[in-house]
């Protein structure tokens, strides 16, 4: 079986849900790498990595595998997002456009510390900043610049979706 990068419940989001990302079809026990990187709108790279060992079935599934290093360790379901960073320093990832979403790049390669070695298996998410029908207003008044989020006139009657690009 080949190996498969899969992000859980959906590969596009909103920026804030949680995801669950999992990796089948490795062999029992197989020491890899997980990456996750992105380009913001300046084109500059924030990556992050973490070591693992596949279970026992082939598995990997970052709610209850424990990274063994990398840029984090431990038990950290959110961990390769929260922990991407560029080498430029101080530079702090931003968001400037809300209306197009970032696209996170989940990559596993094998063994640990090589994200240069060989690559088994990789996903793209889209992490979306407004949900669908919210309705951004720009305000000016005086020296007051500011935006207005309204949220769907039906945000009662259904859950908030992101846009489809598919």
């Amino acid at each position: 079986m080949v190996p498969r990068v899969v992000v859980l419940p959906f590969a596009t989001c909103l920026y804030d849900d949680p995801v669950q990302v999992k990796v089948e079809g490795l062999s029992a026990l197989q020491a890899v790498t997980l990456r996750a990187s992105l380009e913001d709108e300046t084109g500059e790279l924030f990556q992050s990595f973490a070591y693992y060992k596949a279970d026992s079935n082939g598995e990997l599934d970052l709610t209850s595998a424990a990274s063994l290093g990398g840029s984090y360790s431990g038990v950290e379901p959110m961990g390769l997002l929260w922990s991407l960073e560029t080498k430029t320093p101080f530079k702090r990832l931003a968001k400037r456009n809300v209306l197009t979403p970032f696209q996170v790049a989940y990559e596993v390669y094998e063994g640990h510390g090589r994200v240069t070695g060989q690559l088994l298996g990789r996903c793209v998410s889209e992490r979306w900043f407004l949900a669908e029908g919210v309705r951004r207003i720009p305000v000016r008044e005086g020296r007051l610049k500011a935006t207005l989020f309204l949220p769907p006139v039906h945000y009662l009657s259904r859950p908030w979706t992101v846009p489809r690009t598919h």
